[in-house]
């Protein structure tokens, strides 16, 4: 998943919008302050690949997993991310957005989670108190949120227009296939490139009435 930041000139503006994300690109320094540890760079190019029919089938079964481990906790499980579009090429991490009661109580879930070999990569107290977890197997990211996250909506409202609009889910294709011949140090700067157009359909969707 990536964060939207950085508005191009000829983007349709929706700063009335309550879910237009922010225009700002995520800084080096910013990234550095979520990580749990030290932040991977890359030790390659970012590597996207035609879509896989399998990775839906890889998000069940983590989904099942993760509702085994927290019960009655989960209040929702959504398969997110372009793993999640079929006919979209994406990178091979499969993006889960978990919404339990608060994601900033980490005593109610963290210890759950550990035992289980999920681990703890990045808090993000100061942006809607998001946590991301690695899995203990399948490539995931697992995105932590509490009721009424605006990102977790924003993330199934571009799921969403992405699996019904072709002509944005071919162009977000073939940015992520473009940018993949790119060099970057960090995978925050592939997600910055990629930004302007993730903007630009955010603009579209939400004007289209995106829940």
């Amino acid at each position: 998943m990536s964060r939207a930041r950085t508005a191009p000139d000829n983007a349709p503006t929706m700063t009335e919008h309550p879910l237009q994300p922010d225009a700002d690109p995520v800084t080096e320094e910013q990234m550095r302050a979520a990580w749990v540890g030290e932040m991977p760079s890359l030790t390659g190019r970012v590597e996207v690949r035609e879509y896989d029919p399998g990775w839906p089938r890889l998000y069940e079964r983590e989904a099942a997993r993760l509702r085994g481990v927290l019960g009655e906790r989960v209040l929702a499980l959504d398969h997110v991310g372009s793993t999640a579009v079929p006919g979209l090429p994406a990178k091979p991490v499969i993006d889960i957005d978990l919404t339990l009661a608060d994601s900033a109580d980490e005593a109610a879930y963290l210890p759950l989670l550990e035992a289980a070999g999920y681990r703890l990569v990045v808090r993000e107290p100061d942006w809607h108190e998001h946590r991301m977890f690695k899995g203990p197997d399948t490539n995931i990211n697992l995105h932590v949120w509490t009721p009424g996250s605006p990102e977790a909506a924003r993330h199934l409202i571009f799921r969403d227009w992405l699996r019904s609009t072709p002509e944005d889910r071919r162009r977000y294709g073939e940015l992520k296939l473009a940018l993949s011949e790119q060099d970057f140090a960090y995978v925050h700067e592939y997600n910055n490139a990629k930004a302007p157009l993730i903007l630009e359909i955010y603009a579209r969707a939400l004007a289209a009435g995106g829940r």
